[in-house]
């Protein structure tokens, strides 16, 4: 007979930017991680693929794809909840965005009989300017074209949000049943974060401010399908009209330092030469 001597947590979206580092500080803090990725045979559309994944293990944390405000992801995470409490998956955390109206429904659908469930609320990602579709503007054309207006944003670095979620994980009944928002130490406009990120670089970028709307019409000529270029330009309309410009303790309160800044994210990504043409 064998004793289990580690936690072994799930981690949807394993490699994604929030997925692959939340695994990454999990594997630091000496949990075992089992990554659930479509790679992996985990879909979040598929529910024949949550027993297989979730079996077993002691956590899971739960990022769902597109937007934890999307139409689908209540349903989706509500049921992945269920399922993982009957299976002894009681541990759960909940990867939710700061100021997202949206996606209370989705934070509250995780909060099943039987979970000891945590919220983490997470400010816009540093990390959105050097992965994702905002990267290739501006790498190619030295242009961020974005519905970001001159609101300011306290940008938040993923390898803080990871090491609260795992913080949340490891620290027993301490964050059960909290909600932690979590954000960077000073707010920028989006404006002030690209001309940042153009000095690291050591090349000029600028920031053109334009309506969400019209942000649409942009996506929309991408190929982006209708019903996500909808979903989204409500999101910019409203997540991005001011009511996020203030700061979260949730760094220092549950890892006990401050937040990482965004000039030394911005640093760390030119020198990996994110940035360069």
């Amino acid at each position: 007979m064998t004793t289990r001597t580690s936690t072994t947590v799930v981690v949807t979206g394993a490699t994604g930017r929030a997925g692959a580092r939340v695994a990454r500080a999990a594997e630091a803090a000496g949990l075992t991680v089992r990554a659930a990725s479509r790679a992996r045979g985990f879909d979040w559309r598929d529910r024949s693929t949550w027993e297989p994944t979730l079996r077993g293990a002691d956590a899971a944390f739960l990022v769902f794809p597109t937007d934890v405000g999307s139409p689908e992801a209540a349903e989706a995470v509500g049921a992945l909840a269920e399922e993982a409490v009957s299976l002894g998956v009681r541990r759960l955390v909940l990867l939710s965005a700061r100021g997202e109206e949206r996606a209370l429904p989705t934070e509250a659908a995780v909060r099943v009989p039987g979970a000891r469930w945590t919220v983490v609320r997470a400010a816009w990602f540093a990390q959105n300017f050097s992965e994702g579709p905002l990267v290739e503007e501006l790498r190619l054309g030295g242009e961020l074209v974005f519905p970001g207006g001159q609101v300011r944003e306290p940008f938040v670095d993923l390898r803080d949000v990871a090491e609260v979620v795992v913080a949340a994980l490891t620290a027993g009944e301490r964050y059960a049943g909290q909600v932690l928002e979590v954000s960077g130490p000073r707010l920028l406009t989006f404006g002030e974060a690209v001309a940042e990120v153009g000095r690291a670089a050591g090349r000029e970028l600028t920031y053109t401010p334009v309506p969400a709307r019209e942000y649409g019409e942009r996506l929309a000529g991408f190929g982006v399908p209708p019903r996500e270029v909808e979903f989204l330009v409500e999101l910019f309309g409203s997540l991005l009209d001011g009511r996020n410009a203030y700061l979260s303790d949730g760094v220092r309160e549950t890892l006990g330092r401050a937040p990482r800044d965004f000039t030394e994210f911005a640093r760390e990504a030119a020198d990996a030469g994110v940035w360069k043409p």
